[in-house]
């Protein structure tokens, strides 16, 4: 039976302080939540405001600062709020970015702005957030970033020439920064989801042939959950991953044991 998993995620993170990127919706919202149940401080960093979920948010631990990532003024003075409040940060999740409808089109119909904007929130805005974030982890001997990426980093399909190159470059920052940092006590990795259940999911369903046929594509017969994503976030920042660094995570329903991303798609 393939079950999902509900509720809460056991594991302590009390004291601990968190920030992550694009937290007000889907995967990054529920990460946010789940920091939250499970004892941490949490700092959403978003260009909009989160809906505030009665269960996930009602002890008011998940903060929001807005931040545009892919302007590094944003970047470094939201940051900064957060140590003059905090005094460290423990966790960084970078998991803000864009997949607009209008880039789902091969590369000769790609509108060079939209490849631009895609670069600066998908990719710079990774750097960024790492750029000052690093230095507060490395002045208290610890932390642990983690870089979402995608299961279009490892492996492609038709019409998507901007978000599977920027998701592939958010995987090899991460490992990049492990070996740089891992002196200092840092550690790096990233997390590669297959099509989870999300709103930027679902607003390309019609361009991925439905959720039946997007759901088939994954060996578990299904699409993701946020939950199953934090899960693996949680888990992946924690002492228990404690030998773990410039590694990725597939979190893809099985996705990856297939020679290619998708089935081509007419």
């Amino acid at each position: 039976m393939n079950t999902r998993p509900t509720g809460k995620v056991s594991y302590d993170n009390q004291g601990r302080v968190v920030v992550v990127t694009g937290g007000s919706s889907g995967i990054g919202h529920s990460i946010c939540q789940q920091f939250s149940n499970s004892g941490a401080t949490v700092y959403c960093f978003d260009v909009q405001r989160p809906v505030l979920d009665p269960e996930g948010d009602r002890d008011n631990s998940i903060r929001f600062i807005s931040t545009d990532v892919g302007e590094e003024d944003q970047c470094r003075d939201s940051v900064e709020k957060v140590f003059r409040e905090e005094g460290g940060i423990d966790v960084l999740v970078n998991n803000a970015v864009i997949q607009p409808v209008d880039s789902y089109v091969p590369v000769d119909q790609l509108d060079g702005d939209l490849w631009t904007k895609m670069l600066k929130v998908n990719v710079s805005g990774y750097t960024f957030m790492a750029k000052h974030v690093i230095p507060k982890m490395k002045f208290q001997g610890s932390g642990v970033v983690v870089n979402m990426a995608s299961a279009q980093a490892h492996r492609s399909a038709r019409e998507v020439p901007a978000y599977g190159p920027a998701k592939a470059a958010n995987l090899l920052q991460a490992k990049q920064w492990a070996i740089e940092y891992a002196r200092y006590g840092i550690r790096v990795v990233s997390i590669s989801p297959g099509a989870i259940d999300t709103p930027l999911v679902r607003a390309s369903l019609n361009l991925q042939g439905g959720e039946a046929e997007l759901a088939n594509r994954h060996p578990l017969g299904r699409l993701g959950t946020p939950l199953e994503i934090a899960s693996a976030v949680l888990w992946i920042s924690s002492v228990s991953a404690s030998f773990v660094t410039a590694e990725d995570l597939a979190v893809d329903g099985g996705l990856g044991g297939y020679a290619a991303f998708a089935e081509p798609y007419e």
